[in-house]
């Protein structure tokens, strides 16, 4: 195509845009399609179902809380790449939400059950039980549910009680009989006891596996709690609240306390969506709670089923221990490829940069950089970076044990890390106590780089180690999020990773750095740089290529910098697991690009970009995705990967990836995904699994 040709296509144009909250519905739509999947063993569908659930209420809980927000502050203006205002936005998301919610309780109620029937598993309904069933139930109601309960009585003296974000409640209408016969309605709302079991197992002479849940208990035995009224109806619900925390920084004098104020408030913020059991809700409470939590009516979601299938994430682990023949084979993460068992990690750093694939590879050798280091006696200092970490971390007392030990131990906790700050709020005070230096980042930016850094004095001479990764570092996570890290003893990298923490814990300007690329703004700016040189290179040898992984791409100015790439004719793969809002495969604009999305057994976490650079390969990892969030405000590191074998090792992990017919999606020029279309008797090719097979077999080389 030709420059003239190329300027007269107008890149703004909203048809070449996917709407960001959209493109996540259609990411959360193909985690929904593994519940379908039946190559996926039963109980690991039932788990798919649970995590769409726990998706969608962070969605709720964020995004469709913010574009609320945004409706009534009046803002009206449409978003910068789709060009829909809040309120279309709202409305889109409305439609496509209770499609694919009803889809969800349609394969959980005629597929998934039936199949757990068929595996001698019920989930009974109270009017499925024996008689020594019900009085079982009624003496574990009386001996362990019922003392605690609260019923909560709402009349002119008692208003309308605060209920917590995510509870699931039960809304009782009553009927008071008057010695003059007249009839007064009234209202009570009990919340189900989130402290107890959600499921029940009952017991069974005849092998079966039954259970019965904790409301349908409740609802039975309702009338033991409300003595000399009649029980008109109950009605199972359960809001969904604003949880998106408002940091005042500049006001904030102690950002811990401020933090810890602020996750108070957020069981509490304004109700954002109401589901309600559809079998059973009561129109007369439906119109009440309506009023009540001032909620529009496309926000109820009415539910055939059990309330907020979260639950099966518990249910999952209860079924295991005695069905083990229904979840994922156990899949043991490897020793890593570049470092042997009986390796001192420190001595093969200094040898040669170790690349490290989880959760293929085992996340051991990150935990023991840091624990060796800490017991190390030559180690003079550790800095880190921690975003997100287990709640059982190894990494943070090994962080404490350094401290002392001794060893000057520096930590930036981010304690805006999103539904990880009580987590992060008590790792912080746990660090400070044990003597390690915490601090907690620039003002109004996220630290989300991922970063540690080891200073030992061995034979008189200074030496740094530097460990850098694509995930956090959460060995919990780490078994089922797919990411890359590297360790490497590069002394311009060392430097690089010293002036990054002194730029963080001090007052400093950004660095100028060797080969680090450091947001806000310098990745956005390194990445059309290399993008630009593609495209000059295409021009002048034709074998222009990109390839990028990340979870999301969001940028518009990345986006639009891709489309021009397409033009010029580059071949560029995307491979995004979530949010895309580039569209792909569109006739003078993105024909040579490709976006595919990946969603099975792992979570695609790792972030690599590849550019051709006429036949130089250069190959980066990055804590950021390509979204604007990442570019603009957030601390983020874009990392090189330097030694020619570990650039070939990555481009065949692309290779893989980019051949999967299994768990591949591709998203066409409408913005819609498809499954890959496997080609007749082609193989069948499982990237995640190819990629521990691979693992495997190294590892069996090496014994």
């Amino acid at each position: 195509m030709s420059i003239m040709a190329e300027q007269q296509v107008e890149l703004n144009n909203p048809r070449y845009y996917n709407n960001r909250e959209l493109s996540w519905l259609a990411f959360n739509e193909r985690v929904l399609q593994e519940a379908f999947d039946e190559r996926n063993p039963l109980l690991e569908r039932l788990k798919f179902l649970a995590i769409f659930s726990s998706n969608l209420d962070e969605f709720f809980m964020v995004r469709v809380a913010g574009l609320k927000d945004q409706v009534k502050a009046g803002f009206n203006k449409p978003e910068n790449k789709a060009g829909l205002t809040p309120k279309q936005q709202l409305s889109k998301i409305s439609l496509k939400v209770h499609e694919l919610v009803e889809l969800q309780y349609q394969i959980y109620n005629d597929v998934l059950v039936p199949m757990l029937n068929k595996e001698n598993i019920y989930m009974l309904s109270m009017n499925e039980l024996t008689d020594e069933q019900k009085q079982y139930l009624r003496n574990y109601f009386v001996g362990q549910v019922f003392p605690v309960l609260t019923p909560m009585a709402v009349d002119a003296y008692r208003p309308f009680p605060m209920l917590s974000n995510k509870s699931l409640n039960l809304a009782i209408l009553l009927e008071d009989h008057q010695q003059d016969n007249e009839i007064q309605k009234k209202l009570a709302i009990v919340q189900v006891p989130s402290v107890l079991n959600r499921f029940i197992p009952l017991p069974s002479d005849d092998g079966r596996l039954c259970y019965v849940l904790l409301e349908d208990v409740i609802t039975t035995h309702i009338d033991v709690l409300f003595q000399g009224y009649k029980v008109v109806s109950v009605t199972q619900f359960r809001i969904t609240r604003n949880a998106d925390l408002t940091i005042h920084e500049e006001g904030a004098r102690d950002l811990l306390k401020e933090i810890e104020k602020e996750l108070k408030k957020r069981k509490w913020g304004a109700a954002v969506r109401l589901e309600m059991s559809k079998n059973d809700y009561d129109q007369f409470i439906l119109k009440y709670l309506l009023d009540e939590l001032e909620i529009h009516e496309k926000d109820i979601y009415e539910i055939d089923g059990p309330l907020d299938l979260t639950f099966l994430f518990d249910f999952y682990d209860e079924l295991s221990k005695f069905k083990e023949n229904l979840i994922y084979e156990a899949l043991i993460p490897q020793p890593p490829k570049d470092l042997g068992s009986d390796e001192d990690i420190f001595e093969k750093a200094s040898e040669q940069d170790i690349l490290l694939h989880h959760p293929y590879e085992s996340f051991e050798p990150v935990i023991d950089f840091v624990s060796d280091a800490a017991d190390d006696p030559d180690v003079l200092a550790i800095k880190q970076t921690l975003y997100r970490v287990s709640g059982d971390s190894p990494i943070i007392e090994a962080l404490k044990r350094a401290a002392e030990n001794g060893k000057q131990v520096t930590v930036l906790v981010e304690l805006k890390a999103r539904f990880d700050e009580e987590n992060n709020v008590q790792w912080a005070k746990e660090l400070e106590k044990s003597g390690c230096h915490v601090i907690y980042g620039i003002t109004h930016l996220k630290t989300h780089s991922k970063i540690t850094l080891v200073v030992r004095k061995k034979n008189e001479k200074i030496e740094r180690f530097v460990h850098l990764s694509t995930g956090n570092y959460n060995d919990a996570t780490a078994k089922v999020y797919t990411d890359l890290g590297l360790i490497t003893a590069n002394k311009k990298i060392g430097e690089d990773a010293t002036n990054f923490f002194n730029y963080l814990s001090g007052y400093m300007e950004k660095p100028d750095f060797h080969h680090l690329s450091v947001a806000p703004f310098d990745i956005r700016r390194d990445f059309i740089k290399l993008i630009e040189d593609e495209i000059r290179f295409h021009k002048q040898h034709g074998n222009g290529r990109i390839i990028a992984k990340m979870n999301s791409l969001t940028d518009k100015e990345l986006i639009m910098k891709l489309y021009e790439a397409s033009q010029a004719g580059v071949k560029i793969d995307l491979i995004v697991r979530g949010i895309c809002c580039l569209r792909p495969r569109i006739p003078g604009v993105s024909e040579n690009i490709r976006v595919r999305s990946i969603v099975g057994r792992f979570l695609e976490h790792s972030r690599i970009y590849y550019f051709h650079h006429n036949g130089e390969d250069k190959v980066f990892l990055s804590s950021a995705d390509m979204m604007t969030r990442n570019m603009e405000k957030r601390v983020e590191i874009l990392f090189p990967i330097l030694a020619e074998h570990l650039k070939k090792r990555i481009m065949k992990i692309l290779s893989i990836m980019l051949s999967d017919n299994v768990k591949a999606r591709e998203q066409d020029e409408h913005g819609n995904y498809h499954y890959v279309e496997r080609r007749e008797g082609e193989e069948e090719i499982d990237s995640q699994l190819v990629l521990f097979s691979m693992a495997y077999t190294v590892s069996e080389d090496e014994e």
